[in-house]
């Protein structure tokens, strides 16, 4: 395998999951790291490398990382069976982590100091987007870096955007889609709950709207999963529990003013008190519906 040819990802999730298998096809052999023994049978099944622990799979030049958080990103990387203390002097990390930009700079530091080399490149896309290989990706980070894992990142993404060197820029960027794209999905379940609560076909609403001057991306695709009563989570509730959260967190130490972001915020942590917090983050038009007294499709 030529150099630069292999890559591993570790968390086999929506994107992760998308990511190594446009790896695969693109010629690299990847190793994939997940927690779930279904998954990994179903990857080994798709050609790939899988792997239990991160520290079984350091031997790469490309190491994407694709878990929820921090606290996660951390366990992989330098705890138990972590991957850093395995993986070859000067890979290239690439963490495709939605964190807060600050908890960025910290582990990309820790992995300079371990010798590694660091993208901060969270992406975006949605489930469909990662499985095609077109996802976008929000970079920054030193350019070899970027030119040590410039064949991998074109296989998996349709846009990477160069930010600048600086880490943090790229969770920076993350960080205001993800208010943009978690207040969105707030409003369309509002818009489609008083939809149904005005008497209207709700199919036919969700087919006026997308074409029209209210719509946005996250109305066209989580809107569908309220008409059709789909909560299966492409992204779950609790995700955007913790992207607002960051976005509040990180607004307050900014001293910025973000009133959407702390509405939408409040009604993702009431949908995961309700239960709803492993559902599609759709499923917040549950809540707004047992407010309205209203059963959406989908709703026992």
């Amino acid at each position: 395998m030529a150099y630069g040819k292999t890559a591993t990802v570790i968390g086999l999730g929506s994107m992760g999951w998308g990511a190594a298998l446009s790896l695969i096809r693109a010629g690299f052999l990847v190793r994939g790291v997940d927690i779930r023994p279904d998954v990994l049978a179903r990857f080994s099944a798709e050609g790939g490398e899988a792997h239990a622990s991160p520290a079984a799979a350091a031997a790469s030049e490309i190491i994407f990382l694709f878990v929820v958080n921090s606290d996660q990103a951390r366990q992989v990387l330098f705890g138990e069976d972590g991957i850093v203390a395995a993986a070859p002097h000067g890979s290239v990390f690439v963490l495709c982590v939605t964190m807060a930009p600050s908890q960025t700079v910290e582990i990309a530091g820790q992995l300079v100091r371990a010798g590694m080399q660091v993208i901060d490149a969270p992406v975006s896309g949605g489930h469909l987007k990662a499985l095609a290989g077109e996802m976008t990706i929000m970079g920054s980070g030193p350019d070899a870096a970027f030119a040590a894992a410039e064949e991998a990142l074109a296989a998996v993404a349709a846009r990477v955007f160069r930010l600048g060197e600086e880490i943090g820029l790229g969770s920076r960027v993350k960080m205001i889609n993800q208010l943009l794209a978690g207040v969105h999905i707030a409003a369309a379940a509002e818009a489609l709950t008083l939809a149904a609560r005005c008497g209207l076909d709700l199919r036919t609403v969700y087919d006026v709207i997308r074409v029209s001057a209210g719509s946005s991306w996250m109305f066209e695709n989580r809107g569908a999963h309220i008409v059709e009563g789909d909560y299966t989570p492409r992204s779950a509730v609790n995700i955007f529990v913790k992207d607002l959260g960051i976005v509040a967190a990180e607004a307050g130490r900014e001293g910025g003013d973000t009133p959407l972001t702390r509405t939408a915020l409040a009604l993702f942590q009431e949908a995961a008190a309700a239960g709803l917090g492993l559902e599609d983050d759709a499923a917040v038009a549950k809540v707004l519906a047992e407010r309205a007294g209203l059963r959406l499709p989908g709703m026992e």
